[in-house]
């Protein structure tokens, strides 16, 4: 071998190192710079992997973002791993912080973002239907089912689904659709409905869970504050007992389609709803709302006492009375103390519109004759 060819082939040699030793870095920095490190401004990101997404779907798609500036070795590191056709469909959370090889094994691990939606207690069926319907993370199933077709997918037999799901937080993953989340609701209440059944208190007139599920939906809407609610439970069922009309007035504004507190006239005290507890004597049909697990047990485990009625306050409370004349006297009572109240507010605003108009009139100090 001529020197002249052995000058080459060095030459050679050293090039190949150093072009090694340059993709050696840029390999190495690709790997371990996070993804978002050329943003001028930094925050958690998502993005979405379909079902049967590909490895250079994926590198595309971060490329558009902004995410990857060279998809070509996102490839390259996903080939080299045998990562590329592991990849899981989901949405997944993209941090400051997170370099290519992370996103990577998140992706192959089905690490997705977990995201939740709150079905809050005293909620209709209806109210809870139109929060699915407006989440854009759930694939919507249901929008054109009626209610009995959306009992039957969940393997329920009730012909009305009005009370059926518990009112919790839930967890979801982007792609999963409302029927899976129902599940879970109804699954919940028929688990936390069946252990307070199991625990209840004597002699209660209810004859399966779903009466008591009834009555706990009466007593969510008739009490926000938690020690009331055994007191609340307790004078309805002794009405129930005997045979007393429950007259709960949240019964007649949900059999009229109207939303709760609304105002109520003496129209609507003799619809003949079958949800009027005015008109109609024992439990209305149905549960009228999502009851909350406290309702639940008051409605199991109810308050012993005397009590036949009571009238709210106006403060989140109630006057309860055993009689039919102390609950007139105690409807006296808190009917002097709004008038009192609205007095003293009407004066307030009657003062207060004086002073404005006051304000603007132009006032002569001092204005007699020298």
């Amino acid at each position: 071998m001529s020197f002249f060819k052995k000058i080459i082939l060095f030459i050679g040699a050293i090039v190949v190192m150093i072009l090694g030793m340059w993709f050696a870095i840029v390999w190495h920095r690709f790997i371990h710079t996070p993804l978002q490190s050329d943003k001028a401004i930094q925050q958690v990101s998502t993005i979405k992997v379909p079902p049967g997404t590909g490895i250079h779907y994926l590198a595309k798609s971060l490329h558009e973002q902004g995410l990857l500036q060279n998809p070509q070795f996102f490839i390259w590191l996903a080939r080299l791993k045998g990562d590329a056709p592991l990849l899981k469909a989901g949405e997944y959370e993209i941090t400051p912080t997170m370099t290519p090889l992370e996103l990577l094994r998140n992706v192959v691990a089905g690490k997705v973002k977990q995201r939740s939606i709150t079905f809050i207690e005293g909620w209709t069926f209806r109210e809870m239907k139109q929060t699915l319907e407006e989440n854009p993370y759930i694939h919507h199933t249901i929008d054109r089912l009626s209610d009995q077709k959306i009992l039957a997918k969940l393997g329920c037999t009730n012909l009305r689904p009005e009370g059926l799901f518990f009112p919790d937080t839930y967890s979801f993953t982007w792609g999963d659709n409302d029927i899976k989340i129902l599940r879970q609701a109804y699954q919940r209440m028929q688990t936390i409905l069946n252990e307070a059944w199991q625990q209840r208190a004597d002699n209660l007139p209810y004859k399966n869970p779903y009466q008591a599920l009834i009555l706990a939906s009466l007593v969510e809407k008739e009490t926000a504050l938690p020690k009331e609610r055994p007191k609340i439970a307790g004078v309805i069922l002794r009405r129930l007992k005997k045979g007393m009309p429950l007259q709960v007035d949240p019964t007649v504004l949900y059999g009229l389609g109207r939303p709760y507190g609304s105002p109520i006239t003496k129209e609507d005290l003799v619809s003949n709803s079958p949800y009027n507890t005015y008109q109609h004597y024992g439990l209305p049909p149905t549960p009228i709302d999502m009851p909350s697990r406290a309702s639940i047990l008051a409605a199991l485990k109810p308050e012993s006492g005397d009590a036949l009625y009571y009238v709210a306050r106006g403060d989140g409370s109630h006057i309860f009375s055993a009689t039919y004349k102390e609950h007139k006297e105690a409807i006296k009572k808190v009917f002097r103390r709004w008038r009192k109240t609205w007095e003293l507010n009407a004066a307030v605003s009657f003062l207060l519109k004086e002073l404005k108009e006051w304000g603007r009139q132009p006032h002569l100090i001092g204005c007699g004759s020298n």
